[in-house]
């Protein structure tokens, strides 16, 4: 079976930081030229990704919030959306307001910010609002939560994780700062489930995809996919789990897959 779909992590795996090099840009659009369809799969939010997507030229399936959400740029629609239970949410949220963190919260169509102390409005992208305390009256049920910070961030899985495991998905991921993140979102959410959601609407077969990653929550998109690509620095768990491993994200290992499968037709 040939390959028809790429689909591809943000942070740690196409973006250096915040930045899209432009060797990464010019890979994956060479690859949406010669017929690939482009399917970008992140722990952000839609709105992040997307900006990402027009870089490229690009207006496929957004994977967004770590697989809680499914967005279609072209339609603005959704078609696969999964929220946190909200008995876990009142628990999350009176933690984040009282331990020291950062916690981005995704919100229907908007991300709300706690931080301590209130950034000035020019650090914000326009879908972001910064709150002192997060609150389950005030703001919709969310599909994911990242939270940062060491001490919050052993509560969280020292003691939430275990309570809801049947409920949620607590994952270690890499922010763009290097930092260890802890993503959580609802038990059904997860990168392989979305992505099989994506491949439904692009009328492709799950193993028709190469999928591209760096932190534990892309390892279920590993599972559904034809083949998987392992950047360079990623843990030996994530690299154990795909198919093939290529450079860090550092070098444009992105780029350097994509030639390889533009050249052989495989990773």
């Amino acid at each position: 079976m040939s390959y028809a779909a790429l689909a591809i992590d943000l942070d740690g795996t196409l973006l250096v930081g915040e930045d899209l090099t432009a060797r990464n840009r010019d890979a994956v659009a060479a690859a949406h030229a010669a017929g690939f369809a482009i399917i970008i799969a992140t722990a952000r939010w839609r709105h992040m990704a997307q900006r990402i997507a027009d870089q490229i030229g690009i207006k496929q399936p957004i994977i967004a919030c770590s697989g809680a959400q499914v967005y279609l740029p072209d339609t603005q629609q959704d078609i696969f959306d999964h929220r946190l239970p909200p008995e876990f949410v009142a628990e999350l949220y009176a933690l984040c307001n009282a331990q020291r963190c950062i916690a981005t919260v995704t919100v229907a169509d908007e991300v709300i910010l706690k931080l301590d102390g209130e950034p000035s409005s020019s650090l914000l992208s326009p879908e972001m609002r910064w709150v002192p305390q997060l609150s389950t009256s005030a703001h919709a049920a969310p599909r994911i939560a990242a939270i940062q910070g060491s001490a919050i961030n052993e509560i969280i899985k020292r003691d939430l994780k275990l309570r809801y495991a049947d409920q949620v998905n607590v994952y270690d991921s890499i922010g763009p700062n290097g930092k260890i993140v802890i993503t959580v979102t609802a038990k059904a959410a997860n990168k392989g489930e979305a992505l099989l959601a994506s491949c439904r609407h692009l009328g492709i077969q799950p193993a028709q995809v190469i999928t591209f990653g760096d932190a534990e929550n892309d390892i279920e998109m590993f599972k559904v996919s034809g083949a998987s690509v392992a950047m360079g620095q990623a843990s030996d768990a994530v690299k154990a789990a795909a198919t093939t491993v290529t450079a860090a994200n550092t070098q444009d290992g992105v780029a350097q897959a994509i030639d390889k499968i533009l050249s052989t037709g495989a990773p």
